[in-house]
């Protein structure tokens, strides 16, 4: 298969072009004959005429590509070798939502052929793809996995709006359904990524992998949001102290915020649904999950009682959130947990405004019920900071004084403007 590939007799096919799928299919088109491949009819017609849907690769991303975008399951037909890259959400109560995943795995199943390989790079609970994806790719196209199709797993490691940790320079963890699959998937990956990959022992434990890395993650923001909570209580400034703090060789630098996006605030409850399914009950990393999920009520409550204390009637009162999608410098906003705040502040009476210099209005009315600002008002009871947007950092306490009351709050989540603040009143996670 892999001499097939790199000769382009055979074309690799990715299924599901969001912000994973489509780097990963521009990336493999430079080398081999590729398909892009997704639902969205709307979204292919713009690749087609070289934009990014999800707005991270600029044009000449698509230069000297060797790949047909498509919605055409015909078109999918002529492909041998399938990524699969599709969303792998949680619902309104935190259960993971398999519903792309599985209907991605029943298009597999119209298409696959004998000979063929299918890897998913979605993210999911250990097991998944053999207990659950597989078992629907068979069920419809009556060829036997591991015996008819060869398979694997390999998470992607794809961060929005990260220019520096890229594709082709992260290593990419690899596995297979057995040692000659493992071989021919490694090798695929191989014409990609110069940082070369790692050859996981079998699916699940790719499957683990990925898993843990942003659980890890979320523990360890969930302490410093917890951390935040009590040195705000002693009243000195959590990130004075990570900043001392770090000066020590093995001390992690970790920082409090609003933790949502598709990966940290997601991903963790995969692995406790599957632990209950097996009759554990996670505490640690379900603590987490609840001290992150709380910060948002936490940053409207101090809002709303800054805002009180400085006589102000809360009912009659305007607060300005500045970023709203789920990190910096990046237009994704599922899962943003300002939305969480502006939910918050709503139901306290006040007046909410919010503006972002990379998400879109419409997509934002949609989502989340609210839309951006087009002019910011001169008397905000406070101004809150919520995602350090490159554009932010370029003001300074002038500029908020020309937008806020005398008595205003800067709530600056993300410390970005600490020591820079002598006039307003300042509070910071």
């Amino acid at each position: 298969m892999y001499i097939r590939v790199l000769n382009k007799d055979a074309k690799v096919a990715l299924v599901g072009l969001g912000y994973v799928g489509l780097p990963i299919a521009l990336a493999f088109a430079k080398k081999i004959s590729v398909i892009g491949f997704d639902i969205n009819e709307a979204r292919v017609e713009m690749m087609r005429n070289a934009k990014d849907p999800s707005n991270e690769l600029d044009s000449s991303a698509f230069d000297d590509c060797d790949i047909e975008f498509t919605n055409d399951i015909e078109v999918l037909k002529q492909a041998n070798f399938y990524i699969v890259a599709v969303p792998t959400p949680v619902d309104d109560h935190n259960v993971p939502d398999l519903t792309p995943v599985l209907k991605a795995s029943e298009t597999l199943g119209k298409v696959i052929k004998k000979g063929d390989y299918v890897v998913f790079e979605s993210t999911v609970y250990p097991g998944c793809t053999e207990e659950d994806c597989l078992p629907v790719i068979e069920k419809i196209s009556g060829l036997k996995a591991g015996v008819d199709f060869k398979y694997g797993y390999s998470p992607e490691r794809i961060n929005p709006g990260d220019k520096v940790h890229t594709l082709e320079n992260v290593v990419k963890v690899v596995s297979g359904s057995d040692s000659e699959s493992l071989d021919v998937i490694a090798k695929v990956y191989e014409l990609v990524v110069k940082a070369g990959v790692h050859r996981a022992s079998c699916v699940k434990v790719a499957e683990a992998a990925k898993i843990i890395e942003n659980t890890q993650r979320d523990l360890n923001i969930a302490l410093m949001n917890e951390l935040s909570v009590i040195f705000d209580k002693m009243g000195i400034n959590t990130y004075e102290v990570l900043e001392a703090a770090g000066t020590k060789w093995n001390f992690l630098k970790f920082y409090p915020g609003l933790v949502g996006g598709h990966c940290i605030g997601v991903d963790p409850y995969y692995l406790t649904y599957k632990s209950s399914q097996l009759g554990y009950n996670s505490r640690v990393i379900l603590a987490g999950r609840t001290i992150n999920d709380e910060m948002a009520a936490y940053v409207a409550k101090k809002t709303v009682q800054a805002i009180i204390k400085s006589g102000a009637n809360i009912g009659a009162s305007k607060v300005l959130i500045m970023g709203c999608t789920f990190k910096e410098n990046v237009s994704d906003i599922r899962n943003s947990k300002v939305a969480d705040v502006v939910k918050e502040l709503q139901g306290y009476n006040v007046t909410v405004h919010v503006t972002d210099t990379h998400a879109d209005s419409a997509e934002l009315l949609h989502e989340y019920g609210f839309g951006l600002e087009t002019e910011i008002s001169r008397d905000y009871d406070a101004v809150i900071v919520a995602v350090n947007h490159t554009a932010y950092l370029e003001f300074d306490e002038n500029y908020f004084l020309s937008i806020a009351k005398p008595n205003a709050l800067l709530v600056d989540l993300k410390g970005i403007y600490k020591e820079k603040i002598k006039q307003l009143k300042y509070w910071s996670l």
